[in-house]
């Protein structure tokens, strides 16, 4: 089966799924331009398990797997088939292609998605894993990201490691964050604060000092949420 065919597979099981008034509810929430199917975030990983796993569509050739990633992502109609594109960016049977050749099509999907839970997911399970394993190729990707002009492409240099604990590194997320110290953007001043917070559970001395260090140039945002739980 082509990566073609999988597309359509997905797209079929979407349209058939979902909520009207709950999409209604979805999509003014999260401030979408594209709409709803209504489908939750559960019922939505339920509908694509049996696709994802089938081997019968299964796609075989890397450069179909991005074609296809990349058709349901930019053609999607419904914000639900973006949600399915990082899903199957992130099934097993596509692990393998989980390395820096992968990053220019989460690059791609962080500009085009400009909206919170779309980069989100992918800066801290898609681009996150690959900077751990190929740190030496990525880290200096993400580093040049950091002072990008797309404050989405910088939200996801800030929260690449959010997941990392003692596999932080430091002087990156240093690179990554002070670059960003006077940005006024909600987005980037939240991002400083949830980045230094999740260290904050591993290496809370060191968050305290960042901070201090920092002084006013940290925002009350980023400050209050870098602090949370110390």
């Amino acid at each position: 089966m082509t990566g073609s065919d999988v597309v359509q597979a997905i797209r079929r099981a979407v349209a058939a799924a979902g909520d009207p008034e709950r999409a209604v509810a979805q999509q003014r929430y999260m401030k979408s331009e594209i709409p709803f199917r209504g489908i939750s975030s559960a019922e939505l990983t339920a509908l694509l398990r049996p696709i994802l796993a089938d081997p019968a569509h299964r796609i075989a050739a890397r450069g179909e797997w991005d074609a296809a990633v990349r058709d349901l992502w930019d053609s999607a109609t419904h914000r639900e088939e973006r949600y399915a594109a990082i899903a199957l960016t992130g099934h097993r049977a596509y692990r393998a292609w989980q390395d820096p050749e992968a990053v220019p099509l989460y690059e791609h999907l962080v500009r085009t998605g400009a909206w919170w839970d779309l980069v989100d997911p992918v800066a801290s399970n898609r681009v996150g894993p690959i900077l751990r394993a190929h740190h030496d190729a990525v880290a200096p990707v993400v580093r040049a990201w950091s002072t990008d002009a797309d404050l989405w492409v910088r939200r996801t240099a800030i929260l690449s490691q959010l997941t990392f604990r003692h596999d932080t590194d430091t002087a990156l997320l240093r690179a990554c964050v002070e670059p960003n110290l006077a940005d006024g953007s909600f987005w980037v001043r939240k991002a400083i604060g949830w980045a230094l917070r999740q260290y904050a559970r591993t290496d809370p001395e060191w968050v305290r000092e960042t901070v201090a260090a920092y002084g006013d140039r940290l925002s009350g945002l980023s400050r209050r949420e870098a602090l949370k739980h110390l």
